[in-house]
């Protein structure tokens, strides 16, 4: 049986604090609903102090901000970004439109179909985040989208020179220096100034996944995407060091994000413990990755790659980080995951920044029930129907005719009778079903 040598914080308390920010939520989606780019602008005021009659960015201010990046920082970016598009290339490749004769004279197809118009919000208050304008932003471009829409915040009061060379090298339409749930809310519900999108996809810290989730049904969304989690799968062939690195690597997204260790060996666990303690005294973003492990970091031993395996699949974490004697045991065998980073070799912050899957990840145990974000989140499964003889109509009429009878359903047993009618020449009464 599992145990736990660090457990994380109360349920109870994050229950509280969830109900506050749908609350918070709630009210600023109405007031923008409202008031438009008034409620936006005193909104990015408010939160963000940064006020400008219009948010989209101009050309001569994106140019701006090219410019103040070095060469080797746009081949970098160009780097990531053509890892991302490649991998998504190879996704979209999979996704195949299907024309099928499933019964003499019927055809029965479907068509893959891009979403019209997406909104990707890319984080970057605390940090600039701009891998985020890679994983959406391209990915959307793959499949086809025809209208993108990004959206950041300022970064020290300003755009960020790197967030907006990403959005822009990626091929975002329009570029908006915008944050929190002002920048969502516009995007989905439309102002004077910005058109509505048909879809928002991104990550964001919990008010930004709150809105998202209030907006879904008037939008679609890709996911239910909150705050970082990550779970390291480790046993005795890797060491503390590795470890706790993995974990604070991830911690220090924000004083909210889950880090926790699945280990069979009493002694790893114990030596990351320690080790964690050692790297919070040297590491720069201590302050944040503290209060995260402080509050929601855990340890738990486990007897065998089997009880490691169940734990995990309870956690259904975001991020995986499997480092053990057969990481493929847990490839073959997971099921509830966002990512899995599988050796010591690979880690989450390549998956994060540069490799070419998507960091667009669920979180929450929304892996439970969907993956990440992909070229296949825009593109909608469209089915179509095609009946090309007399004889098949008149055939699949009766069929329909007698089950609309079962259902009590008239009207729709007329649409097959009039066919059977016309197309089989046969006699079937007004409102009967064929015999």
């Amino acid at each position: 049986m599992a145990e736990w040598l660090k457990r994380g914080g109360d349920a109870g308390e994050a229950a509280t604090a969830d109900r506050k920010v749908r609350e918070t939520v709630e009210g600023i989606l109405a007031d923008i609903a409202a008031r438009g780019d008034d409620a936006v602008r005193e909104l990015s005021v408010k939160f963000d102090k940064w006020d400008r009659a219009d948010y989209r960015l101009t050309d001569a201010e994106i140019a701006g901000c090219m410019g103040e990046l070095s060469a080797r920082d746009l081949d970098d970016i160009r780097f990531a970004q053509a890892q991302v598009r490649n991998f998504a290339e190879k996704q979209r490749a999979c996704i195949t439109d299907l024309e099928v004769e499933t019964l003499p004279g019927v055809i029965l197809g479907h068509k893959n179909v891009p979403i019209g118009s997406v909104g990707c919000y890319v984080p970057g208050g605390k940090y600039p985040l701009l891998a985020s304008a890679h994983m959406s932003v391209i990915t959307a471009k793959v499949a086809g989208v025809d209208r993108i829409v990004t959206c950041a915040p300022p970064f020290h009061g300003r755009p960020a020179p790197a967030i907006v060379a990403a959005q822009h090298l990626a091929g975002a339409d329009e570029i908006y220096c915008l944050g929190g749930i002002q920048a969502v809310g516009a995007m989905a519900l439309g102002t004077a100034s910005m058109a509505a999108v048909d879809m928002l996809v991104g990550p964001g810290n919990a008010f930004v996944a709150e809105a998202k989730r209030q907006l879904f049904g008037r939008v679609g969304i890709d996911l239910f995407a909150g705050p970082t989690e990550t779970l390291v799968i480790a046993d005795e062939t890797v060491d503390a060091e590795m470890c706790a690195t993995d974990l604070l690597g991830q911690a220090e997204h924000g004083p909210d994000s889950p880090a926790i260790l699945l280990t069979t060996s009493a002694r790893l666990a114990r030596e990351t413990m320690a080790e964690v303690e050692r790297l919070l005294e040297i590491l720069p973003t201590a302050p944040v990755a503290r209060q995260s492990w402080a509050s929601l970091g855990e340890v738990i031993l486990c007897a065998d790659d089997a009880e490691m395996l169940r734990e995990a699949d309870r956690i259904a974490s975001e991020h995986v980080q499997v480092m053990t004697r057969d990481p493929d045991f847990f490839l073959a065998n997971m099921k509830n995951y966002g990512a899995l980073f599988l050796g010591p070799r690979t880690n989450v912050a390549y998956g994060d920044k540069v490799i070419g899957t998507n960091h667009t990840l669920p979180t929450r145990k929304a892996a439970r029930y969907t993956g990440g974000l992909w070229v296949g989140k825009f593109l909608k499964t469209c089915t179509y129907q095609k009946v090309t003889t007399d004889e098949a109509s008149a055939m699949v009429g009766e069929y329909c005719s007698r089950l609309c009878a079962l259902e009590g359903f008239t009207g729709h047993g007329e649409q097959a009778n009039v066919r059977v009618r016309r197309y089989g020449g046969r006699n079937v009464p007004y409102g009967a079903a064929a015999e």
